[in-house]
């Protein structure tokens, strides 16, 4: 894949990046620096992307590896206050409160369980979460199920506060 190819794919597919960032980062310059090491880390890449998957599904994988491995450097202490960002957006079958629930509950799990979580809502099957998490189907499908009893639950007891 040349430059300009390169270009055009990310161009098609930076909501995954702003996605990515907008769960993890805790405020603008962090989500700057986030956004930056991304598209650095696909360029570096591009060599071994292969065409065997999507290129969203590649850009993905490195877009929730680069962002754990810095939040991993830095030592940054989990966030868990609602960013008012447009970057994160739930399904259209949410209403507003409900996506502000959904995101706000979501930024209360783990690392790899927020990534997880936001490949689910973008529609991603289980095989292709598993290939961009590194992790086997059956593992994939078990994390899911767990993930969905945890949103449940922490948007229940935060609706009966």
């Amino acid at each position: 894949m040349d430059e300009k190819e390169f270009l055009t794919e990310l161009r098609a597919h930076q909501g995954i990046i702003y996605k990515v960032v907008s769960m993890y980062a805790t405020n603008d310059e962090e989500k700057k620096d986030f956004y930056q090491e991304i598209v650095l880390q696909c360029w570096k890449g591009i060599g071994g992307f292969r065409g065997d998957a999507k290129f969203s599904t590649w850009l993905y994988r490195i877009a929730i590896n680069t962002v754990l491995t810095l939040r991993r450097k830095k030592n940054i202490l989990q966030f868990n206050e609602l960013l008012p960002d447009a970057g994160f957006e739930p399904p259209a079958v949410f209403d507003q409160e409900d996506r502000w629930q959904l995101q706000a509950a979501i930024r209360l799990l783990s690392e790899t369980d927020k990534a997880m979580a936001l490949l689910f809502l973008d529609g991603y099957e289980i095989s292709e979460m598993a290939a961009i998490m590194g992790i086997s189907a059956a593992h994939t499908s078990v994390r899911m199920y767990r993930i969905k009893q945890r949103l449940a639950k922490i948007i229940h007891s935060k609706q009966h506060e």
